[in-house]
């Protein structure tokens, strides 16, 4: 029996044991599953052997990303939503292992496998903290290509759903709103945006609420497309952006937004970033800190796969505390924490419409960043979807003032956040 007979073969036992819901094709055309739906298509026996060799989460994403592993008449959500019912790892504990070690051992040593993941390429995954270059290995790969799936105004970050029928436009324009009402923006307020993208969050607040914006960034591509957006918006004389670490920051604001930049500081970071922001802030400022989060686990934290792989290829340097650490640091810092608000069904919805809207223009996709680079992200936009919809990952805006004694300047209630627009 050669090597292509014995993977398929071990393709046949796992699936006769894991009976997923959708169809398997094998690199020979037989189908094995449903007749119609979803198909998880298997290029070549090479895959499997790879997979048999280096059983890692790492391996399955080179195989995503080179095609030797393909979804056809439907999606990634398809396949998850049709996933085996009951506990996967119970049925993978029930794997006739006796057969499968039939094929296995001929399999490993039956000839070297197809690299085909040259052109994936990751940095350190242990770096705490993004640099200039890790920042432009996300931000600054085309701009071209992010406007292929975010909304018109380009806001990279978690949508808020009054309805969650709402499309992406609408979702990004009340997230930007709700934001500028928590930090109860008013005409000639300095507000200063950390890690401010394209723009959007800028110019909406000094359109809509007559602010003084002052953004910081480190994406070349970025920056250049946001000043861009503001000249053509009329507000070159109430918008300045920089291309400076936050660090490097001087002056005073009376409000701060931090909208999905704090990820990519850094655990070792952590006290720095906190000090500079109270150092930035005046003393009746508020501050907004809009970010992702882990959740708490006692004890030595250990980095499921996931996540490696996440800050290896996707997010370099990038780390999440957990809401806790969050309060915490905020208040060993001197802050007071007004409002804390979980949006993760929000970001969950927010990275399906993100990852259906690149689908849906594929082609175009793979035009501007290659086709691995194409299928890289839109694994990892689902992947994170999912993630937000199953709670394995979170996400908190929460709104802090400066420690003092008497009044905050805040309203008594959060009323005037859900008035009538």
């Amino acid at each position: 029996m050669d090597s292509s007979q014995r993977a398929a073969r071990i393709v046949r036992t796992i699936v006769g044991a894991l009976q997923p819901r959708f169809a398997v094709e094998l690199w020979t055309g037989e189908r094995l599953g449903p007749e119609t739906g979803p198909v998880l298509r298997i290029a070549d026996s090479q895959a499997v052997r790879r997979i048999v060799r280096r059983p890692t989460f790492d391996t399955l994403l080179k195989l995503w990303t080179s095609k030797a592993v393909d979804v056809e008449d439907g999606t990634l959500f398809d396949i998850v939503a049709l996933r085996p019912e009951g506990s996967l790892k119970a049925r993978l504990r029930a794997l006739p292992k006796l057969q499968l070690l039939r094929d296995v051992p001929g399999l490993l040593f039956s000839g070297s496998a197809k690299a085909g993941d040259a052109s994936l390429v990751g940095q350190d995954p242990f770096a705490s903290g993004s640099d200039k270059r890790a920042i432009q290995h996300h931000y600054d790969i085309s701009n071209a290509f992010y406007r292929l799936f975010l909304d018109s105004r380009m806001v990279y970050s978690c949508g808020y759903f009054k309805d969650f029928a709402n499309d992406i436009d609408q979702a990004q324009a009340d997230k930007l709103e709700h934001i500028c009402r928590k930090l109860r923006l008013k005409p000639g307020d300095r507000l200063l945006d950390i890690g401010c993208g394209w723009g959007a969050m800028l110019i909406h607040a000094a359109k809509h609420h007559g602010v003084v914006g002052h953004g910081v960034s480190l994406s070349e591509a970025q920056t250049e497309l946001a000043r861009e957006r503001i000249r053509d918006a009329g507000l070159e004389d109430r918008i300045t952006i920089e291309i400076k670490s936050y660090t490097d920051l001087e002056g005073s604001f009376d409000k701060i937004s931090s909208i999905g930049m704090f990820e990519h500081t850094g655990l070792a970071n952590h006290a720095t970033y906190f000090k500079t922001i109270h150092r930035l802030l005046k003393p009746d400022g508020i501050y907004l800190h809009h970010a992702i989060t882990r959740r708490f686990k006692p004890g030595k934290r250990r980095e499921n796969p996931q996540s490696r792989a996440l800050r290896k290829y996707i997010f370099p340097g990038g780390e999440v505390d957990h809401i806790g650490m969050t309060v915490s640091n905020l208040e060993l810092h001197r802050f007071e924490v007004q409002d804390v608000e979980n949006l993760r069904l929000h970001y969950a919805r927010t990275c399906r419409l993100w990852a259906e809207r690149l689908q849906a223009r594929f082609d175009e996709a793979i035009g501007e960043v290659g086709e691995d680079r194409a299928r890289l992200w839109l694994l990892y936009l689902t992947g994170c979807s999912i993630g937000f919809e199953r709670g394995a990952i979170q996400i908190f805006q929460t709104v802090a003032t400066r420690r003092g004694r008497g009044a905050t300047g805040l309203p008594p209630t959060r009323a005037d956040l859900y008035r009538d627009a």
